[in-house]
């Protein structure tokens, strides 16, 4: 089911290989971010759960047989299958009954629950998280220094990044929506507002089944906004919000921000622990972060030139980015992203750890003028590891809003987010 107009993603090539691993693949992330047209450019068949001319029958099938949905051409799509959650384990079982691999394809926009089925789908079941569009998908950065070839030594890394500031306010504010991407630059920046809209006055309600207030959950992500790539505790944001909802308790709170973790709206960042050469006691606050920058832009209703007017929070709002486009590209070697920040207030805006055991320490830094301090902090950590308990880092870098990549005397990468790809 080939689309023309499908741009390539950094998980294609992952979803390809766990459809040649594994009877079935559960594609998970927020709505919009393209699960949909990902999972169709290699599917045979399709069956969209939440079609409304459909969706009565389907119910009543899934209620009564619903190995009859799964009938179809192989792979065959079942498109936010946690609306009837009988399917996962009508598709377990059929994978238990059947050993071929690349039978099904399920996405989903909301986490489901354990309880709500049987199995887990251990060894059946592969799981695959989307993101919304990093630079490099969206076709804005030039991809010519590759996070793969930095873990695997490439030294020369000389480039020029075309984006100006104004390109990464815009895309900050944009966000990463793949339906933005052939629309007029003005029209682009509306989309997230009503992802915010579908959030804040339907989403968040329907996740858990439990109603709630659309001005609180409002007043919520703008804290969360606020406090955007800060180590801000939910004490912090609970009396933010209590300035104007004195009603709010520790529980309500915990309940809004569960609905947007299970809607994959928020993907706050843990922190790193390693093992250390002093004494020093590290931080273990997570980070606040969501998926997708412009989320928060539409949280606060602010523009590009908003953004450029206060450039503190741009730098926030910077490093946001930075984190979804890092999320993704890692993703391809079994990455993750963490934070460090110790009591010495000693820090690395993140950490890159693969899977096996190597790791990276990044700086992130929109303007050029603070390369240099950035630089030093990361030669302080590197140098503050226990290497006798944990490896050297493979590398370390500066991860900036500049025009120049290149590696320093000392050794450290200065890398404009406009030239990064996976």
């Amino acid at each position: 089911m080939k689309n023309e107009y499908y741009k390539y993603r950094v998980c294609d090539e992952i979803l390809l290989k766990k459809l040649r691993t594994s009877g079935a693949v559960l594609i998970t992330g927020p709505k919009w971010c393209g699960k949909t047209w990902t999972a169709l450019n290699v599917s045979n068949s399709v069956l969209y759960m939440q079609d409304t001319d459909k969706r009565e029958s389907y119910m009543k099938l899934a209620q009564t047989m619903p190995s009859m949905l799964l009938r179809g051409d192989k792979p065959r799509l079942i498109d936010e299958w946690q609306t009837a959650p009988v399917l996962w384990d009508t598709i377990r079982y059929a994978v238990d009954k059947d050993p071929q691999k690349g039978q099904f394809i399920l996405t989903g926009s909301v986490v489901v629950d354990d309880e709500e089925t049987e199995h887990t789908g251990t060894g059946r079941i592969s799981r695959l998280k989307m993101r919304p569009m990093s630079l490099f998908e969206s076709g804005e950065s030039n991809g010519t220094v590759s996070l793969k070839s930095l873990f695997d030594g490439c030294v020369d890394i000389e480039s020029i990044s075309n984006l100006t500031i104004e390109d990464l306010a815009y895309a900050i504010c944009r966000g990463g929506w793949p339906a933005t991407l052939n629309m007029d630059k003005n029209d682009a920046l509306d989309v997230v507002f009503d992802y915010y809209d579908a959030v804040t006055e339907r989403d968040a309600s329907s996740v858990d089944k439990s109603k709630k207030d659309p001005d609180r959950m409002r007043s919520i992500m703008r804290s969360l906004a606020r406090n955007i790539s800060t180590m801000t505790t939910d004490r912090t944001i609970m009396n933010d919000v209590k300035a104007n909802d004195i009603s709010l308790t520790d529980k309500t709170l915990e309940i809004y921000l569960r609905a947007l973790r299970k809607l994959f709206v928020i993907e706050d960042i843990k922190a790193w622990q390693p093992s250390l050469r002093s004494k020093t006691g590290i931080r273990t606050s997570d980070k606040r972060q969501f998926v997708d920058p412009s989320i928060a832009v539409a949280a606060l209703g602010i523009s590009p030139d908003a953004i450029i007017e206060d450039f503190k929070y741009f730098g926030f709002l910077f490093e946001s980015l930075c984190t979804r486009d890092l999320r993704v590209y890692s993703e391809t070697m079994r990455g993750s992203i963490r934070h460090y920040h110790d009591n010495s207030n000693l820090e690395a805006d993140l950490i890159i750890t693969l899977s096996d055991g190597r790791w990276a320490a990044i700086e992130v830094k929109l303007g050029s003028r603070e390369i240099e301090e950035g630089a030093e902090n990361l030669k302080k950590i590197a140098a503050n590891i226990d290497t006798n308990k944990f490896p050297p880092p493979s590398f370390l870098m500066v991860l900036t809003g500049g025009e120049f990549a290149y590696r320093r005397n000392d050794g450290v990468f200065v890398v404009p987010i406009g030239c990064l790809r996976d």
